[in-house]
């Protein structure tokens, strides 16, 4: 059974940081795309980055420069540490897998929700 488990979300002033960790089991993690995507209160899910299995990020153009997506391959777990936080920032954050060893599949986490707020 493939999970992703979210955590690290929270309230955080304007200016600050926080670090999301997902934590993967159930699937060959060094062998899967991992992703961040968000989603605000009445707008649709959009991608925040993507790490690959070796390593090579992308990032939407909104984040490019204060977030940064990393991962451990020892330790399963895919890690986006967000810096500079707008309160555009708002949203559900989801952890996103993308085995490359199956084609067409895709899990995701649950979710935590990243408030930014004064």
């Amino acid at each position: 059974q493939v999970q992703l488990v979210e955590s690290g979300g929270g309230l955080v002033q304007p200016g600050g940081s926080l670090r999301l960790s997902c934590a993967a089991s159930g699937i060959i993690f060094s062998d899967s795309v991992m992703g961040w995507y968000r989603q605000a209160p009445g707008k649709q899910r959009e991608l925040v980055g993507v790490i690959r299995t070796g390593r090579s990020t992308n990032y939407a153009d909104y984040v490019k420069g204060r977030f940064t997506i990393s991962r451990d391959n020892v330790k399963n777990t895919v890690y986006l540490e967000m810096n500079s936080l707008k309160p555009e920032d708002t949203a559900v954050y989801y952890c996103n897998a993308r085995p490359q060893y199956v084609v067409g599949t895709n899990y995701w986490g649950q979710g935590t929700q990243v408030t930014v707020s004064s």
